[in-house]
């Protein structure tokens, strides 16, 4: 009675952690992806990009210069809120600023393939225009540029509280559940960054809270050579962009 008790006990925990696993795989896009964050669009898009029939609507600051800027944000970041501050920190380069799929106006759903796509053709639109295009990425988007780069001349990149690969990330949160197995979206910088030749800046928040300073060096790491590194004091994951030393860092790699 004793041994069958144990057997069913066994069961019911395999299928338990079964069931979470499943739970955690169908639903593994909606724990990365945050959309409904910028859903209520404050600012008129004015720039639109067609990749596969998905329509992808932005913004334009500062046109007519030479030089250009795309940012990617974080998963649940506004991009719309830093239009004012890129366009008064940078106002010798075009900025575009094009959300992803799903996210504000933009059409679509997230994804990893489809996000990667998607800054590939803004880039190759861009670049029609301007003879130079940076990029700054920024904790999701970090993921996204180091893609961008390794597959096009960006002429610098900045990342700002990257990761080697959200796979390592998710599995420092669930170190119980086999992460690396169920994830789709991998988001694996660490691959990438032997294809990015310009000059590359690391900024880390000292504080971060969610992206663990060990993943960032090892993405550092992995760079041969090393990025440019800028710590930002007493600074956490989502407060990084009010200190000045934020903006005097991009400000001096960029101009």
């Amino acid at each position: 009675m004793f041994v069958r008790t144990l057997l069913v006990l066994a069961a019911l925990a395999v299928l338990f952690y079964g069931g979470v696993c499943l739970f955690l795989y169908l639903g593994q896009r909606q724990q990365i992806y945050h959309p409904e964050m910028t859903w209520r669009v404050q600012q008129r898009p004015d720039f639109e990009l067609v990749n596969g029939g998905v329509h992808l609507r932005g913004w334009v600051m500062n046109p007519g210069h030479a030089k250009a800027l795309l940012y990617f944000g974080g998963n649940g970041e506004r991009i719309e809120d830093s239009r004012d501050d890129l366009a008064r920190w940078f106002p010798d380069r075009t900025i575009y600023l094009l959300p992803y799929r799903g996210y504000a106006a933009s059409d679509g759903r997230p994804g990893e393939t489809a996000l990667v796509g998607d800054a590939t053709a803004l880039f190759d639109h861009v670049a029609k225009a301007h003879g130079q295009v940076a990029v700054i990425g920024r904790s999701l988007g970090t993921g996204v540029a180091v893609q961008l780069a390794a597959k096009r001349p960006v002429e610098r990149l900045a990342l700002v509280t990257p990761f080697d690969s959200l796979v390592r990330v998710a599995a420092g949160y669930f170190p119980w559940l086999p992460v690396n197995a169920l994830m789709r979206d991998r988001y694996e910088s660490w691959r990438y960054v032997n294809a990015i030749h310009c000059p590359v800046l690391v900024i880390r928040a000292e504080d971060d809270e969610v992206i663990p300073t060990a993943r960032t060096q090892a993405l550092i790491r992995a760079f041969a050579p090393p990025p440019a590194e800028q710590v930002i004091a007493d600074a956490g994951h989502n407060t990084v962009q009010d200190h000045a030393d934020y903006r005097v860092s991009l400000e001096r790699f960029l101009q």
